[in-house]
């Protein structure tokens, strides 16, 4: 049986046929765009009109996300943005300590004696006074461990009880440890060397906001945005994880294509490369195997981001690598030869050289031009570095998000005024790489929504409502590529996805008005209505 859907208008990112008004399915795949009786040919047609009113997208991609970003949310939200929650439940955002302090301290109250109470989503930045510190938090309790994860994940702080439990002291020797003017350990620690005896004694594993409720509430946070095939860009993907995410998209009901990104940084770099490759095989409809993650640096607003000269502008500079520089490019070596597709966590633009420079090694030594390895948010990265990517093969994925939820950040205290109206850089990206890539949220960093992703690419409006540079700015017709074909481009899933085009998998996003039509400062305001997966409707 051929279905065929009815839209006021359907965009379909396919320059062969830009625009329709029917799209016909049939076994999940499309076989027909253009009028009423486009599916006059392929048997007996069902007509679906419920979407007669509405305009249909392709099904939108996030291409960099994370599975927590339904795991987070057992945690206390303790954010500056009011966020909303897998369940529809929005939490208001938090703008002073006393605020954070009895947010926690109610979780406390309702924790068994001992026991961890742990928050997410801060960051000091958005608060008056002194940095987030064991001062404040022995305030919640100094009965329990109590630790914060900042917003970007990056940092964390703790209080005096959480650093005893972990044995970190006046005596400890671990990079990322911050001190007061005493020399002693003020309750924050950056990157993962100093987070990881804090978040082991609070319980807290990335793994675990992985399970399996987990992926299911990050499929439904998927559909509630658009979205029809996320990616999760850090998943250890170990045989019992690797049976579970089998298991959870091999469900019926499960709204999503589901691309996990393997992490290739704790084994022997050839070890790695050859468990990615074994997992190809396991590979599904709905479940996309054989990636692999790298990181560089940490986060800008953390000051741990590696940036080249003049480096930071009103906040201390603690760039750190999260990889040791000769296993990166180990690692990048092994990976490039054995043909995985590699993504590379790149904030800075020092840290976007030593990616580009590891690639210009590692072509050298196998050539293989098409593995479309990308740089992942190259936030600071300049179009003279854009234009080695792409002689090298490699794409990139922007983080279009960070220009409004971190913009005046940026302008007031991390790159300044000058790089911050170049950050983010759509429209070099455009210019370099014509469509191909891609620009996301980074969830649960930021809400995954990749229309306002669009909004941000398109107006560059910070939450204060500046606009970081109009230089930058892309089309709302460029923006909507970036999070369909564009990002299909970039997961190299754009002969099956991005489009809605036949012979591609019937994934739509259906949406209450025409995105194109309106003004690009209302793009924000075009909603998701209904999402379908392989041509049935999952919302």
């Amino acid at each position: 049986m051929t279905t065929v859907f009815r839209a006021s208008k359907i965009i379909t990112m396919d320059r062969n046929r830009p625009e329709a008004t029917h799209v016909a399915v049939k076994n999940g795949l499309i076989v027909a765009v253009g009028d009423a009786d486009c599916g006059d040919g392929w048997g007996e047609v069902t007509r679906d009109d419920r979407f007669a009113d509405r305009v249909i997208l392709p099904g939108l991609v996030e291409a960099h996300a994370h599975v927590m970003a339904g795991g987070v949310w057992r945690y206390a939200y303790c954010g500056h943005y009011t966020r909303t929650d897998p369940d529809g439940r929005d939490w208001p955002g938090l703008d002073t300590y006393d605020a954070l302090i009895d947010r926690l301290t109610a979780v406390a109250k309702d924790t068994a004696a001992g026991e961890p109470v742990v928050g997410w989503g801060f960051d000091p930045n958005f608060v008056e006074g002194r940095r987030l510190d064991r001062g404040h938090l022995d305030q919640v309790s100094t009965d329990h461990p109590v630790v914060v994860l900042h917003s970007n994940f990056h940092l964390l702080s703790c209080n005096g009880l959480a650093m005893e439990r972990a044995g970190i002291t006046r005596d400890s020797n671990i990079q990322g440890v911050i001190r007061d003017g005493d020399g002693n350990p003020n309750g924050e620690m950056q990157e993962f060397a100093a987070m990881g005896p804090v978040m082991d004694v609070a319980g807290v594993k990335f793994s675990d906001l992985s399970d399996a409720d987990a992926l299911r509430a990050y499929g439904k946070v998927a559909r509630n945005c658009g979205v029809t095939t996320v990616a999760d860009l850090l998943s250890d993907l170990h045989d019992q994880e690797l049976a579970m995410v089998e298991r959870v998209t091999g469900e019926d009901g499960f709204p999503a294509r589901y691309v996990p990104i393997m992490n290739a940084m704790v084994d022997d770099p050839e070890r790695e490369a050859a468990r990615a490759v074994a997992m190809r095989s396991r590979s599904t409809d709905k479940l996309h195997l054989g990636r692999a993650k790298l990181f560089t640096d940490g986060a800008i607003q953390g000051g741990t981001a590696m940036l080249k000269a003049p480096g930071y502008f009103a906040i201390e500079d603690h760039g750190i690598w999260n990889m040791e520089v000769d296993h990166f490019r180990a690692a990048v070596k092994a990976l490039h030869k054995a043909g995985v597709k590699t993504h590379i966590h790149t904030n800075g633009d020092a840290a976007s050289e030593l990616a580009i420079s590891a690639y210009e090694a590692a072509m050298l030594d196998s050539p293989n031009p098409d593995l479309r390895h990308t740089l992942e948010h190259v936030q600071l990265a300049g179009i003279d570095q854009f234009k080695r990517m792409r002689a090298l093969g490699l794409t990139v994925n922007l983080f279009g998000n960070h220009l409004h939820y971190f913009g005046d950040l940026h302008w007031a205290k991390t790159v300044g005024p000058d790089r911050a109206a170049r950050m983010d850089a759509c429209a070099d990206a455009a210019e370099v790489f014509g469509g191909d890539f891609a620009i996301h949220s980074d969830a649960p960093v930021t809400p995954m929504a990749p229309l306002f992703t669009a909004w941000c690419a398109v107006n560059r409006l910070t939450e204060k409502g500046r606009q970081l540079g109009t230089s930058q700015q892309i089309s709302v017709a460029q923006a909507l590529y970036c999070i369909t074909m564009g990002a299909a481009y970039v997961l190299k899933m754009d002969d099956q996805i991005g489009s809605i085009q036949c012979g591609k998998r019937a994934d739509f996003c259906v949406v209450d008005r025409d995105p194109l039509a309106v003004d690009p400062v209302a793009l924000r305001d075009v909603q998701p209505v209904a999402t379908v997966l392989g041509g049935e409707v999952t919302a």
